[in-house]
């Protein structure tokens, strides 16, 4: 092997090792998903109230002068009034859990769902109200996805019920150079914030805690070993391949 070809085979293995090699293992989604049974759990998921959540709730009845108590505002200001919603009477669950709600008074509110919320509230309602209907929403569900995915930001939820893989989908999916096997979320439970791994290649991710989302959940994607090489040589890599191409001609015409 002469001089030559050898400086050219050692271009070739620098510019190679610019690239790492993927396989469908690295990129595909829920690989296994014909050997996962969806527990029946899933279906039936609701989040749980947390503090910090802005609540709308609006109380009627067959006699709605009834509810007038309930419904009215304390100040004009504590309206919130958005996506066509005009003069919403809203509630925060302060940091102890509770939320100040007419005539009743205080209430606890967080860890339940908004069905035991809901049911909470009727319970209470019904003694100064016969047959009540409460409804109840969250206002500020809200989830954040980071890092290698196309449109990286936070986005506001309005069905209160949204997967991990739903998210990924609203921040445009992960790029290419995401790592599907070991995605971050960072997730507040009782206060204290943890730090759980996600591996979306594997299907029984369905059944864990994590599928769904809950509130003010933060996504966080890695980048793979090739984007983290490619930040290590830096936006000049063309610029140091050509420049060795064209050391490599030099030589190669000195030594003739």
């Amino acid at each position: 092997m002469n001089f030559k070809t050898i400086l050219r085979a050692g271009l070739f293995v620098f510019a190679l090792s610019l690239v790492s090699c993927a396989s469908r293992k690295d990129i595909a989604y829920l690989q296994n998903v014909d050997a996962v049974t969806t527990q029946n759990g899933v279906a039936n998921y609701e989040p749980k109230l947390q503090n910090d959540d802005l609540l709308s709730i609006i109380v009627s009845a067959d006699q709605p002068e009834l509810t007038i108590p309930f419904n009215m505002p304390q100040i004009q200001g504590n309206y919130q009034i958005n996506e066509n919603q005009d003069g919403i009477k809203t509630y925060l669950i302060d940091a102890y859990g509770y939320i100040e709600f007419p005539v009743i008074g205080k209430i606890k509110l967080a860890g339940l769902t908004r069905s035991e919320a809901i049911a909470k509230l009727h319970g209470e309602v019904k003694e100064y109200i016969t047959n009540p209907t409460i409804n109840l929403r969250i206002l500020n569900y809200k989830i954040s996805v980071l890092g290698e995915v196309v449109r990286p930001g936070t986005f506001k939820i309005s069905s209160e019920r949204i997967t991990l893989l739903e998210a990924l989908g609203m921040a445009g999916d992960l790029t290419i150079y995401g790592k599907r096997d070991n995605i971050l979320l960072i997730r507040e439970v009782e206060g204290k914030m943890t730090y759980n791994r996600v591996d979306v290649t594997q299907a029984d991710f369905i059944n864990s805690p994590y599928y769904f989302l809950k509130q003010n959940d933060v996504l966080v994607v890695e980048p793979n070993k090739t984007r983290v090489n490619a930040s290590a040589v830096g936006p000049n890599a063309p610029v140091i391949i050509s420049s060795l191409s064209l050391l490599t001609t030099i030589i190669v015409l000195l030594v003739r």
